[in-house]
């Protein structure tokens, strides 16, 4: 048998993480180990290969990310309650959507998204009265709005799917097919990765410009379900019905969600060096490497996104590349960042020019994502304003 010295830095880190553990962790991991277990007992016989393995991969990734990051657990399990409750809720009949109580005003998909909204601008409002007024409790309201904000939307969107097979089997998709639900994902994520960073570095002034975006793209999201009507379930387009699109499809949005509030900390670090509530921000080191591992994470991502998107194209179109203009803003997407890590890591970016590159690189992104979509026209034109 293998022995270790003292030394050894592999069982001491694996004997300290698995003292970590609490009961509370361990039941979380058996939650998530009875979850999938049901769904493929129950509904085992309509996944593929693919849906399968991405499932059972989800689980351990879930888990881990639960044990880490304590907050993520109650919000996996907030989703899940509120999540099966709208499904008994629906009893398999969407028109109880518009008389049962709890969906109409809360559950529904279109319901949970407003809330989701509503809340993620009071949010951005109470992160800005706490800047301005050195106020805690704003800053305590803001944190929790946010993070309620997040509940509702994953909700909305669990039962969004949930409702498009109620529409019909042929219809049934995850929802992250069009804009709609694309921009509901952008607030989740981006959300998301802020209040882990507000926790890793223990700070809520961040919240102000972060949040900023995000009210952006819920102004946006509001805008688009009002003139076009679409926040209405609509069946896939032929080449969207692969199980890529569930995995493509995420990835390229943690990289937008990372792009985003990088964007918005160079911002912030751009107001301190003016003056601008220079003493209520993080230091300029603090600002600095948010900056640094947004992008990092951005890009990593990002890269695994365009990889698999590559290899979708192949099967849906016959070809890896085809110089679509969505195809084409995101290779210009993806050198813009690998440059900076580039510049960062060899030569030591920091300060103004890596804030305003960032920020710039916020606009190249926001075309990449939206401006294709509004002035362009290609293969990949199926979120069309």
């Amino acid at each position: 048998m293998a022995s270790h010295s003292p030394s050894d830095p592999v069982p001491y880190a694996r004997d300290a993480f698995l003292k970590r553990l609490s009961p509370l962790d361990l039941v979380f991991g058996l939650l998530l180990v009875a979850g999938a277990a049901f769904s493929l007992s129950r509904y085992g016989a309509y996944m593929n290969y693919y849906d399968k393995a991405v499932m059972l991969g989800a689980v351990p990734v879930f888990a881990l990310l639960g044990w880490f990051w304590k907050p993520v657990r109650a919000l996996m399990v907030g989703i899940a309650v509120l999540a099966l409750l709208a499904i008994q809720l629906y009893h398999h009949d969407l028109a109880r959507a518009d008389h049962a109580f709890l969906l109409k005003y809360f559950l529904s998909s279109q319901s949970a998204i407003l809330w989701m909204s509503a809340l993620l601008v009071l949010s951005t409002l109470f992160y800005w009265l706490g800047l301005l007024f050195r106020s805690s409790s704003s800053y305590a309201i803001a944190s929790r709005l946010c993070w309620t904000a997040v509940l509702m939307g994953f909700t909305g969107m669990m039962v969004r799917w949930y409702e498009s097979y109620l529409i019909g089997s042929d219809v049934g998709h995850i929802p992250i097919s069009n804009l709609y639900e694309v921009f509901v994902l952008f607030c989740m994520i981006t959300s998301v990765f802020y209040l882990y960073y507000e926790s890793l570095y223990r700070t809520r002034a961040l919240g102000a410009f972060v949040l900023l975006v995000i009210s952006a793209a819920v102004g946006f999201l509001m805008w688009y379900s009002v003139a076009r009507d679409a926040q209405q379930i609509q069946p896939l387009v032929p080449a969207l019905q692969s199980w890529w699109m569930k995995i493509h499809v995420p990835a390229n949005f943690i990289g937008y969600g990372s792009f985003a509030l990088s964007a918005m900390v160079s911002v912030a670090w751009l107001a301190k060096e003016r003056g601008f509530l220079a003493d209520r921000l993080p230091s300029f080191e603090v600002l600095d490497d948010l900056m640094y591992k947004s992008i990092a994470i951005g890009f990593t991502f990002f890269t695994i996104a365009t990889i698999l998107g590559a290899l979708w194209a192949a099967q849906a179109w016959g070809g890896y590349w085809s110089w679509d203009p969505k195809e084409t803003w995101a290779l210009i997407v993806w050198l813009n960042y690998a440059a900076w890590l580039h510049m960062r890591l060899m030569k030591g970016l920091r300060g103004s020019v890596a804030a305003w590159w960032a920020l710039t690189g916020l606009l190249v992104t926001t075309f990449a994502f939206l401006g294709v979509n509004m002035f362009l026209s290609g293969l990949h034109s199926y979120g069309t304003l």
